[in-house]
């Protein structure tokens, strides 16, 4: 079943918000989770790469790179090497490991447009994450 989608009113506001906040805090939380839950080691090839996260039901996203062993926000423009796009609710489920993403992927809940390459490591590093006990195993 498809989650649903953000309520209008706050995609909405999502939309009329700069990209540099919530581009700043997903780089701070992904690198408290560096060397912890989330290896370095296979991130390696998104080095210097810009990519772009979009919240599909929001219509928003923002740019960010891992750039000297650190994940950075990027000004806006430019072409991403890879872009990753799905709803609020599938980032979720991702994150609390109650699905996977090649069945995002395959159900097209889970978007990775680019280089393929890169999409495929970056499909398998979220795969391979092993989150810690409070996030629980996949069901």
């Amino acid at each position: 079943m498809k989650p649903p989608p953000l309520p209008g009113p706050l995609a909405a506001l999502l939309r009329t918000l700069p990209e540099g906040p919530p581009a700043l805090a997903f780089c701070t939380l992904l690198n408290l989770a560096l060397g912890r839950w989330l290896p370095l080691e296979p991130l390696a090839p998104l080095g210097g790469l810009r990519l772009r996260l979009e919240l599909a039901d929001a219509g928003v996203g923002f740019d960010f790179m891992l750039r000297e062993g650190r994940f950075r926000p990027c000004p806006k423009g430019g072409e991403p090497a890879l872009r990753i796009r799905s709803g609020l609710a599938d980032y979720l489920d991702l994150l609390f490991r109650r699905v996977d993403p090649d069945t995002l992927f395959f159900k097209r809940r889970l978007e990775l447009v680019g280089d393929t390459a890169l999409a495929l490591q970056v499909k398998n590093t979220l795969d391979a994450i092993d989150w810690p006990p409070r996030f629980g195993p996949l069901t």
